[in-house]
């Protein structure tokens, strides 16, 4: 069994590591959270399946002086290149244990499928379903009918890079990126899309859960929405100054941002801001031809320069 030989793979490496990341059970059945496993009994409590929905690289940059090992699906595995790409982290104290994803779910959906969702009493994993037992009903749900958006367009489902990879790798869903859901929002006319942004960002309660939980938004303390000096956004809880937090931190991001889709995720408020660094991807992508975190050793575009980029001809102007 796969999950079997990932707890003794990690065991074995353990004795060189400060501990492993990896997830277990949380506060209830349907909740993973992280694990952090320093002793070989910490690692019989590892879980691995569709409720892992975690990217746990956003831990690496703080634990740069520890050695360290993180058990990746490949959506993280390319976070963590990012890191390294970037000198966040340093590659010889990072052991990464990849295995084969199958899509994480999208507590949303599960809420909107089983309204009484929050009083789980089991949860049964399978490779294309889910069972949830709640103390009124049992409800079988297809992993399809619940699975996070991202992953319904994934093309990594295995570490892009990892020191142990366990178990048999998974085909991609999609060979590329179809952008449809970009191009169906953008199909719409401006003041469609503006009335759409204002609406969502009118409910954006400014918790920054989004920026927190992103493994690349690594400014921290000096986050251009809390600085004062500069002053960029006040604190004022109105639309323009959340709207204005929302397009640079997507600015931050571009080619960088790994879609891992953390920032969405993490939102209370369910509000669909994975697709502002879309819209960054896409561009950066039909620019540089370009993919974040996918090679350790590339330079993302926007960290690097050149006189005149190969598909920008300033000169052509």
């Amino acid at each position: 069994m796969m999950l079997d030989q990932l707890k003794e793979t990690i065991k074995t490496a353990l004795p060189e590591l400060d501990f492993v990341m990896g997830w277990t059970t949380g506060y209830d059945p349907l909740h993973a959270t992280p694990l952090y496993m320093y002793e070989p009994d910490d690692v019989d409590q590892l879980i691995w399946g569709p409720l892992n929905v975690h990217n746990l690289a956003v831990h690496l940059p703080a634990l740069r002086h520890k050695k360290v090992g993180i058990v990746v699906k490949g959506c993280d595995s390319r976070s963590v290149v990012e890191l390294l790409q970037e000198n966040l982290i340093d590659r010889e104290n990072v052991v990464i244990f990849g295995a084969p994803c199958n899509g994480v779910v999208d507590m949303t959906k599960i809420r909107k499928a089983v309204p009484d969702a929050h009083f789980a009493r089991s949860v049964e994993t399978a490779d294309n379903s889910l069972t949830i037992t709640t103390d009124k009903d049992t409800h079988t749900l297809s992993l399809a009918e619940v699975m996070a958006d991202k992953c319904t367009r994934c093309r990594f489902p295995n570490a892009v890079e990892a020191d142990h990879f366990v178990g048999e790798k998974r085909i991609p869903a999609v060979e590329t990126d179809p952008y449809a859901d970009l191009e169906s929002f953008e199909s719409q006319g401006f003041a469609e899309r503006r009335d759409f942004w204002m609406a969502e960002m009118d409910r954006c309660i400014r918790c920054y859960a989004c920026r927190n939980a992103c493994p690349l938004c690594v400014c921290r303390d000096h986050c251009v929405a809390q600085s004062r000096e500069p002053h960029w956004v006040s604190q004022r809880d109105g639309v323009r100054d959340k709207f204005m937090f929302q397009v640079i931190h997507a600015i931050h991001m571009a080619g960088r941002c790994t879609e891992c889709g953390e920032c969405e995720r993490a939102c209370p408020m369910d509000i669909p801001v994975l697709l502002l660094k879309r819209k960054l991807g896409n561009v950066i992508h039909d620019l540089f031809d370009y993919d974040a975190g996918l090679d350790a050793e590339a330079r993302p575009p926007l960290l690097a320069f050149k006189l005149e980029e190969d598909s920008i001809k300033e000169k052509d102007w």
